[in-house]
């Protein structure tokens, strides 16, 4: 009986395939060919994954902290994922801004101009109207519109409010538990159809976006990518060497499908099934992965934020203006806080990046520049997010095994 393929080799040969598809049609000029009739295949898989995301963010939820047994447990680890997540953030910012540096004062970013381009900001309303934001007045809204911060503080209330009620709330913990098992079974059945969704979209990209990646942002986007490797490599892998002992090969391994998931789809919500399936493999227990990376999904954007420092850099070349030390600060921490407000759906960071243009007084117009190839950028900073979520995870897992011991 010859043995069947796991779910991340399918993938890289369904990635592999797209990039031959790609290349084939970007090739034979039918780039439109694969916008017509491939991606669409990838955007049914995306809405399925979207259609489940938001009942396995609660359910996953609300049955972690379940797990967990009491509201302290949930505090700790609660707390240790927002320290991980802010430590590793501010990281990626000066990794990204060190880069960005090195490849401007080589003369390596080109110099384009604004003029013509546009780009239409959305307004930042303030610190103080999002955290109103993130507490829902309709829970069915919240649902509805997939806002993955407000299901995070309704599966937070509802499960701390089941734990509250003791043995009088045991038949919503029956429920809990029924509809997430229903739930994880839908989730099985959805990551089974990842190649294709991973095949349909790699194809369409590499089809449509070809001219872009050999254009004259190609150095901008290798910077971009760069920080995205050496990030992964040297935080995340020594991360999860140092405190779980999972080697990195084998973190990368495990971590794998997706990754490749997230880099197609350059969504985190969406890619939330495979990463709890990835987690979990990897050894991090089933009730923190549950409660972590939903969250990361949320807060967790290294990848963002390295793309927003490489981003400023570039573009404050083209207008003209040669960077401050103080500057570079005020990059490095407005980045770092853009991208925890920065939501987990595709194309999100370009959005927050306005947030630190803005604080540098260069011209939103300029992110115009660089909205053709956003997608690219895209993939890689969301492959990066994913794989943070996962490392977190992990680390969570590994540091209350300990704290439950003593």
């Amino acid at each position: 009986m010859k043995k069947k393929l796991t779910l991340p080799v399918q993938i890289l040969i369904a990635l592999l395939l797209g990039i031959g598809v790609g290349i084939v049609c970007y090739a034979a000029g039918l780039g439109s060919f694969t916008k017509d009739y491939l991606k669409p295949f990838g955007d049914i898989f995306v809405n399925l994954l979207k259609f489940i995301v938001v009942p396995v963010v609660l359910f996953s939820m609300i049955e972690g902290i379940l797990s967990m047994g009491d509201m302290k447990k949930v505090g700790a680890v609660g707390w240790k994922t927002v320290a991980y997540f802010m430590v590793t953030t501010a990281i990626a910012c000066v990794i990204g801004l060190a880069l960005a540096s090195v490849f401007n004062g080589a003369g390596l970013f080109p110099t384009l101009s604004a003029a013509g381009v546009t780009y239409e900001a959305s307004e930042f309303s303030g610190f103080m109207s999002v955290l109103v934001s993130i507490f829902p007045s309709n829970m069915w809204k919240a649902f509805s519109d997939a806002n993955m911060l407000q299901v995070i503080v309704i599966a937070l209330f509802f499960g701390g409010s089941i734990l509250a009620a003791g043995e009088k709330g045991r038949l919503c913990r029956d429920i809990v538990s029924s509809f997430y098992a229903v739930i994880d079974r839908l989730m099985a059945f959805i990551i089974r159809l990842s190649p294709i969704g991973v095949f349909t979209y790699m194809a369409w990209v590499v089809a449509t976006q070809g001219a872009e990646i050999l254009g004259s942002l190609a150095l901008v986007i290798l910077c971009a990518y760069l920080g995205y490797a050496l990030h992964a490599i040297i935080v995340y892998s020594t991360a999860v060497k140092v405190f779980s002992g999972i080697g990195p090969l084998a973190f990368f391994k495990g971590a794998f499908a997706a990754m490749m998931f997230a880099f197609t789809s350059t969504s985190s919500a969406a890619t939330l099934p495979v990463s709890k399936e990835c987690a979990e493999q990897l050894g991090a227990d089933r009730d923190i992965a549950a409660f972590v990376l939903p969250l990361g999904a949320t807060i967790n954007m290294d990848g963002t934020a390295i793309y927003q420092c490489v981003a400023a850099v570039f573009l404050a070349a083209c207008a003209g203006m040669h960077l401050t030390l103080g500057q570079m600060v005020t990059i490095v921490l407005t980045a770092t806080l853009s991208s925890i407000g920065t939501a987990g759906t595709p194309g999100a960071g370009m959005i927050m990046l306005t947030m630190v243009l803005t604080a540098l007084n260069i011209p939103v117009d300029y992110i115009g520049l660089i909205v053709a190839v956003d997608r690219l950028f895209d993939m890689g900073r969301t492959c990066m997010n994913v794989t943070g979520d996962i490392s977190c995870s992990i680390c969570v897992t590994r540091w209350e095994r300990k704290n439950f011991r003593r």
